[in-house]
C-alpha cells in the first residue's frame, strides 16, 4: 500500500497468460494517488502519460515520466507503477520476441509527435487486430521502429542497494526540502566523507550533490502538475531562490516549468 493508505486508488492489473497480439494497448484514466502492487510480467511495458506525471519504482531506482514523456519497462522487472495527481495514461504491452533490439533496464524516453499519433491511433484498434499484412500489422510495425528510434532522457532517480545508505536516500526523498549535510551523512554512518563519497558514487553512479539535485528537482514535478506555484515547487524542493530552481529544472528538463506543462 502507498505511503497514503489509499486503498481506494489501487489498480487492477490485467489478467493476461499471454498476448493475443505482438501488441496490446490499455488506456486508462486515473484519480490521484493510484497506485499498482509490485509485480512482473512477461512482456515488455511502455507506459506514456497524456496527461500527469508517472512514476515507476524498482529496486534499481525511481523513473518519472511528465506529460508527453513514457517509461520503457523491460519483462520481468518487478516493479509499480503511482500517480499523485489525476493522470491519462496509455500503456502498451510488448511480446519479448518483437522488441529484441530494446536493452534490460528501465529507462525513460520522449515520445514524439509522429509516435504520439501511432499510439493514439493503435490504442483504437480492436484488441485482436487483423495480421497477415493488413494494413493494422503495417501500422504496428511502423510503431515498434518508432518506439526503437525514441531518444532516453535522465528522469530516474538511481538507488543505493546498501541498506542503511538508502535509508538516508529515502529519508530524503520524504523530505526533499531537508537540509543534510554529507558531513551529517557520514557521521550517522560512521565513516569519513571520503569515504561515504566513493561509496555513494560507487552505489548509485552518481555524486551525493547531483543525485540531491535531481531528487529535488523530480520532487517538484508533483507540486507543479498540481498547479502549485514555480515559487511553491522551488521552496517545496529545497531551493531558496526562484531564478536558481527555474535555471536548474531547465537545465534538466530541456523546459522551464511553465514551458513543460505546457508542451
Amino acid at each position: 500500500m502507498p505511503p497514503n493508505g489509499q486503498a481506494s486508488a489501487q489498480r487492477a492489473i490485467p489478467v493476461l497468460d499471454v498476448l493475443p497480439r505482438p501488441l496490446y494497448a490499455r488506456a486508462e484514466s486515473l484519480g490521484a494517488g493510484s497506485w499498482t502492487p509490485r509485480h512482473r510480467h512477461d512482456w515488455v511495458q511502455f507506459s506514456y502519460a497524456i496527461s500527469g506525471v508517472l512514476g515507476v519504482h524498482t529496486d534499481e531506482g525511481s523513473f518519472f515520466a511528465p506529460p508527453q514523456w513514457g517509461i520503457w519497462i523491460p519483462a520481468g522487472l518487478e516493479h509499480e507503477v503511482v500517480t499523485s495527481t489525476r493522470a491519462e495514461m496509455r500503456s502498451l504491452y510488448i511480446r519479448r520476441q518483437d522488441c529484441l533490439w530494446a536493452p534490460e533496464h528501465c529507462r525513460v524516453l520522449e515520445v514524439t509527435p509522429l509516435a504520439r499519433e501511432l499510439i493514439k491511433h493503435f490504442c483504437e484498434l480492436p484488441v485482436e487486430y487483423p495480421e497477415g499484412g493488413s494494413p493494422e500489422q503495417r501500422l504496428v510495425q511502423v510503431l515498434l521502429d518508432q518506439l526503437a528510434a525514441l531518444n532516453q532522457v535522465g528522469f530516474s532517480l538511481p538507488l543505493p542497494r546498501h541498506v542503511r545508505l538508502l535509508g538516508l536516500c529515502n529519508e530524503l526523498i520524504a523530505c526533499p526540502d531537508a537540509e543534510v549535510s554529507l558531513s551529517l551523512w557520514a557521521e550517522r554512518l560512521g565513516t569519513s566523507q571520503k569515504t561515504l563519497m566513493r561509496l555513494f558514487a560507487r552505489e548509485t553512479g552518481m555524486s551525493f550533490r547531483r543525485w540531491r539535485q535531481r531528487m529535488r528537482l523530480l520532487s517538484s514535478l508533483r507540486v507543479l502538475e498540481e498547479g502549485g506555484s514555480v515559487t511553491g515547487a522551488a521552496l517545496s524542493c529545497g531551493y531558496d531562490s526562484t531564478s536558481a530552481f527555474i535555471a536548474a529544472f531547465k537545465k534538466m528538463f530541456g523546459f522551464t516549468p511553465g514551458e513543460l506543462f505546457r508542451h
